[in-house]
């Protein structure tokens, strides 16, 4: 009887088991199990491949003397206080070149330029304008990074090669320079810094 009753027991199980191997067999897909992947063909073959985010790779670096980690650090904390008006210059200038592309006549332009220029005024007046003219100096040379143009250019397009020329002659009275490009291979150091300040990466997304 014992053996029957195991036979029975077996045989209602069975169906539940296969059930249960149908359902979890990994060889199996459902439709949202289906990964679509880009594909290269490579001597004959079809090879998935996905792209992965980029991982800065950045050593500690190593100074000679005390003199030139000092000088370092300077420069890293005059990088740190101008580097958050650069970005905002970045993103400011790119919304002036939108409303600018959208707007309907010359009115609409001036309004929306002078609404940036005043704009401007105010945080120069609020902040900038306590500025070093090392930090000065520095902040002109992110302008361009950010926007992909110089101070000078920019100022000549908003206010016409006059105004750029007399603001020019004001900078080189104080040892800058408004046409003053960055230059990744002459401002490697700076380059480094911002690279290595998070801040900046979550601040450019």
């Amino acid at each position: 009887m014992k053996f029957f009753r195991y036979i029975l027991l077996a045989l209602l199980c069975l169906p539940l088991f296969l059930l249960a191997q149908e359902k979890y067999d990994p060889v199996l897909k459902g439709k949202n199990d289906t990964i679509r992947v880009a594909l290269t063909m490579v001597d004959g073959e079809l090879i998935p491949w996905a792209t992965l985010p980029e991982v800065p790779i950045i050593d500690n670096r190593i100074f000679r003397t005390p003199e030139q980690q000092a000088a370092y650090n300077r420069l890293r904390y005059n990088v740190l206080k101008v580097l958050p008006y650069a970005m905002y210059a970045r993103s400011r200038y790119a919304k002036l070149q939108q409303e600018l592309g959208a707007a309907k006549n010359r009115k609409d332009e001036r309004m929306l330029s002078k609404a940036f220029e005043k704009e401007i005024k105010d945080m120069f007046n609020r902040e900038i304008k306590n500025l070093t003219i090392t930090q000065g100096g520095i902040l002109i040379k992110l302008i361009d990074r950010e926007t992909g143009h110089s101070s000078f250019e920019i100022l000549k397009d908003m206010k016409g090669g006059l105004t750029a020329f007399l603001y020019q002659s004001v900078a080189r009275v104080f040892g800058n320079n408004l046409k003053k490009k960055y230059d990744l291979q002459e401002d490697r150091d700076i380059e480094s810094i911002i690279q290595q300040t998070p801040y900046y990466r979550y601040g450019h997304m």
